[in-house]
């Protein structure tokens, strides 16, 4: 078909998307389609942000890794920016939505209508992975949920690294962080809009989203700084005639760190909207592919034939660039909103640092005059004026101050678009032209920073290269501008927009303006503020950052604030406990000092209470380095000490059985068994439990902490002891702690014997009774029943008399403990333990008496009344000493129980004492 036609009847636009928009839309599903798992999942990949990025301001030679290499600096990049940065979403408006999030309320709604993310996607040719999907979509909170596996992936790759392979560390964070972005804008895209979940999903993506780029920051900067510190130890200031604009730059770049980093931020700044902006082949339609203003251009054609039949409206009469300025007439309105639509794009393109594409986008849509203007940035470079052998081709714009003038006026000039204005204000740095379009955070962070970088190359070029004859006139207030990092965050304070102002107090943006600073001082402090404020509506994901952040500047050296460096380990030791990450919690404690570390994870064991994952906690600690002696003793002491109660007399305690606190207390001992060189620590702590339940007479308690000490755990002490090669005793604190465990033992089994000797005793054979008019049959029932009853009866006075003389055994073993007495200590040269010597004596003086009584109580009962009058000379002895323990009412009970004795003795016709009377 004859596209006269079309030209007769409508206009080019209309002609153009008869026959291509089919084809247009076809191709773009088709992209779309095979993209998607591009578009969504993947991101630009570490090390292309900045040393790959074809024409940064800084391009490979001047980052921290190559400026020190003999490869001279290409320059040809300076002063411009370019390339081309692989999507992780097609739209800007995620990211730049979810940076307005309050710091306070991290679960402002963000669904994908909202953000305008993932617009026009064919879901039927999506695949991946649904069962997992649709296990995160079915969590209360799917976001929270799927980066779990964050907190253990940081700590892996902590382990993994060592100092030297520092920035590798970084690169794997950000790694991690990318691979959970990717997965939360799955989920995000997938969600129902409006649902909280998801509005809090949506929150922790944007917070992994500034993580990543946080770290892709740290790892820029310090890798140069330190670069910069080792290289500053050997520089050597070198003066290079006949230098060109280009050497010259080269060379400032090289020892210049303010202009050098600025322009890393500039990189890092330029990176971050890469990411975002998408490809935009599928999003911008331009039918025009080789004329510019074609629509201006077919009507001005129509009315040369007079055959125009539209608006009569003027119009410009000529088409050069500069006509619509120069003749002050307008362009079609459908030239004017492709210019506009073109601008607004190309400004987006020059912030992401792709003024490559900015001028491929030119071309493409028949604007050749525009991709040159963006051309005249390059610093002039001739190869030839040294000299050589052979001639090779001039570098750069030998004209770039003139060019520098003209897009600094262009910017001025109220009759171009915005957009248009903010290109060459960035081109010139004119910031005052540029901060209009500069809505977000990091667009005015770029906006000032680029500036910065532009106006410290210009002051160096003028003031080595170009004389006061050939300067052009550049405002002063640019060329005498003094830049320093802190001046542009003091000026960032100062803005009027508010958008602005909210995200500078957004904790991400905090954190990278003082890592941009340098201070790291001010971003502990910054730290300790948020930590005050309320530390528990801290993300824990912010939390684990902050956490690395400390670990990386410990590993560079770098001195941080150590009070603050601790209170955030603490805190974040402290989540992952509530949170139950048991595995992590030991390699972090370590980082604390030693004594805090010993409370932290000591505090974090009381909770432990399986077996299984005592020993594994404790071998994550070993792992660690932690101090595990130090730890389980402490566990044991404080769930030890949180019965504050005081000893008392047996008289006024209940007997309320054991208890759960008590069972906390029995159990607590087998974190000091797990070791066998601690047998002398489980001895001392079990020891100390043991006494708080006897004076509480929960002799059962006591019993099941002491069955938890194993049996060899003497000859075990000794046996340590031995091997360490010491001929010496025993520490007198071993040493006594032995002996006060053999009282107990001694104790404990008395008590029990006398508590079988008694229920046995309660439990003889019943002699049979006969009826006095009995029958023939009764009286034969009788006579067997008595034969089966003096049976039993022979059998239970056997076993009695073996259970009373063993009873006695024991009790004698209490009361006339060998060496001093029952539990009083042999060894005096041990350090002292008021409180342990305390409750030993009143130990003493509750068990003693009793156990004597319950000795009066056993003979009497089996008729040894003489014996029992023997209990007054032992009481009453000087090598024991018991009377001492006994107080008045005690003693008065005694006598009383002794004199019954005595009126039984009487009544078997022997004197008071027991011995036969004499005639």
């Amino acid at each position: 078909m004859d596209r006269n036609m079309f030209e007769d009847v409508s206009s080019p636009r209309d002609a153009e998307a008869a026959r291509l928009g089919w084809k247009q839309n076809a191709k773009k599903r088709v992209s779309v389609l095979a993209s998607l798992d591009d578009t969504i999942g993947n991101m630009t990949p570490r090390g292309q942000l900045i040393s790959q990025t074809p024409s940064s301001f800084l391009r490979q030679p001047v980052t921290a890794l190559t400026r020190g290499s003999m490869k001279p600096l290409d320059m040809s990049a300076i002063l411009g920016t370019g390339g081309k940065s692989p999507l992780i979403l097609p739209n800007p408006g995620l990211f730049s939505n979810l940076s307005m999030l309050d710091e306070s309320n991290w679960t402002m709604v963000a669904s994908p209508q909202q953000t305008g993310m993932f617009a026009n996607l064919d879901m039927s040719n999506i695949t991946e992975d649904v069962t997992m999907s649709a296990v995160l979509l079915s969590e209360d909170d799917p976001g929270e949920a799927a980066t779990m596996s964050m907190y253990t992936g940081f700590l892996q790759s902590f382990l993994n690294h060592t100092s030297t392979t520092i920035f590798d560390l970084l690169g794997e964070y950000e790694d991690i962080c990318n691979a959970q972005v990717n997965i939360l804008g799955k989920i995000v895209y997938r969600a129902t809009p409006g649902q909280q979940k998801f509005s809090k999903t949506a929150s922790v993506l944007w917070l992994l989203k500034q993580e990543m780029v946080t770290w892709r920051l740290l790892s820029s900067l310090y890798r140069d700084r330190i670069q910069s510190a080792l290289e500053d130890e050997t520089a050597l200031d070198t003066t290079v005639v006949n230098t060109s604009e280009k050497t010259n730059i080269d060379n400032f770049f090289q020892k210049d760190s303010l202009v050098r980093q600025s322009q890393l931020v500039v990189d890092w700044l330029e990176s971050i909207a890469r990411d975002d902006i998408g490809d935009f082949s599928d999003n911008i339609e331009f039918y025009a592919k080789s004329v510019y203003w074609e629509n201006t251009l077919h009507i001005l054609k129509q009315q040369q034939l007079n055959t125009y039949l539209g608006s009569s409206r003027a119009l410009v009469t000529e088409l050069d660039p500069d006509a619509p300025i120069r003749q002050k007439l307008p362009l079609d309105d459908l030239d004017r909103e492709d210019d506009a639509r073109l601008l607004k794009y190309l400004f987006t393109l020059i912030r992401a640092g792709m003024t490559d594409e900015a001028q491929r986008l030119c071309k493409r849509c028949g604007q050749a005059w525009r991709a040159a203007t963006l051309e005249g940035w390059k610093l002039y470079h001739d190869p030839n004026i040294n000299g050589g052998k052979e001639l090779e081709p001039v570098q750069g714009n030998p004209y770039r101050c003139i060019w520098k003038m003209s897009c600094w006026r262009m910017a001025e000039e109220e009759q171009f678009n915005r957009y248009e204005r903010a290109i060459y204000a960035a081109l010139s740095g004119n910031l005052k032209q540029l901060l209009p379009v500069c809505d977000t955070w990091e667009d005015t962070v770029w906006a000032y920073f680029r500036v910065m970088v532009d106006t410290l190359v210009e002051q160096e070029i003028r003031a080595s290269l170009i004389t006061a004859e050939e300067m052009e006139e550049l405002p002063r207030d640019y060329l005498e501008t003094s830049w320093t990092t802190e001046k542009v965050f003091e000026e960032l304070q100062a803005t009027d927009k508010k958008r602005v102002i909210e995200e500078n107090q957004e904790h991400y943006h905090v954190i990278q303006k003082f890592i941009i600073l340098g201070d790291v001082d001010g971003l502990m402090e910054e730290f300790s503020r948020w930590l005050s404020k309320d530390r528990n509506v801290l993300p824990g994901h912010l939390l684990r950052f902050m956490t690395h952040l400390i670990l990386f500047f410990r590993t560079l050296g770098l001195q941080t604030k150590g009070e603050v460096s601790v209170e955030v380990l603490k805190t974040y030791v402290q989540r992952m406990i509530s949170e139950k990450h048991t595995d992590l919690v030991a390699y972090y404690v370590s980082h604390l000092p030693p004594e805090l570390a010993v409370a932290q994870y000591a505090l974090f064991l009381e909770d432990v209470t399986d077996g299984e994952q005592r020993q594994h906690c404790l071998k994550l600690a070993k792992d660690a380095g932690l101090d595990v002696a130090t730890i389980t003793k402490t566990v044991v002491e404080n769930i030890r000490k949180k019965d504050a109660s005081e000893f008392s007399h047996h008289d006024q305690m209940l007997d309320t059985g054991t208890t759960e606190a008590d069972r906390l207390k029995i159990d607590v001992i087998d974190w000091l068994v797990f070791d066998p060189a601690q047998r002398a620590e489980a001895l001392k702590q079990s020891n100390a439990i043991m006494r708080k339940f006897l004076a509480s007479k929960k002799h059962d308690a006591a019993k099941d902490v002491f069955v938890k000490i194993p049996q060899d755990s003497i000859a075990e002490i000794y046996n340590q002891w031995e091997e360490q090669g010491m001929d010496a005793p025993l520490p007198a604190e071993d040493d006594n702690a032995i002996r006060e465990h053999l009282c107990i033992r001694a104790y404990l089994e008395a008590h029990d014997t006398f508590n079988e000797w008694f229920k046995h005793m309660n439990t003889s054979p019943q002699k049979p009774s006969l009826l006095p008019q009995a029958s023939f049959t009764e009286k034969v029932a009788h006579e067997h029943k008595e034969k089966k009853y003096e049976m039993d009866y022979t059998i239970w006075k056997g076993l009695l008399d073996a259970l009373t003389a063993d009873v006695k055994e024991k009790m004698y073993n209490v009361l006339l403990f060998v060496d001093g007495g029952w539990m009083v200590d042999v060894r005096e040269d041990a350090k002292n333990d008021p409180e342990r010597t305390h409750q030993m004596i009143l130990l003493r003086k509750l068990c003693l008496p009793m156990m004597c009584f319950l000795l009066h109580t056993v003979l009497h009962n089996t008729g040894q009344y003489q014996e029992c009058l023997r209990l007054a000379d032992m009481v009453a002895s000087e090598r024991h000493k018991l009377y001492t323990v006994f107080s008045k009412e005690e003693l008065r009970k005694l006598l009383q129980k002794l004199r019954e004795s005595s009126l039984m003795l009487l009544d078997q016709n022997l004197d008071p004492l027991g011995y036969e009377i004499q005639s």
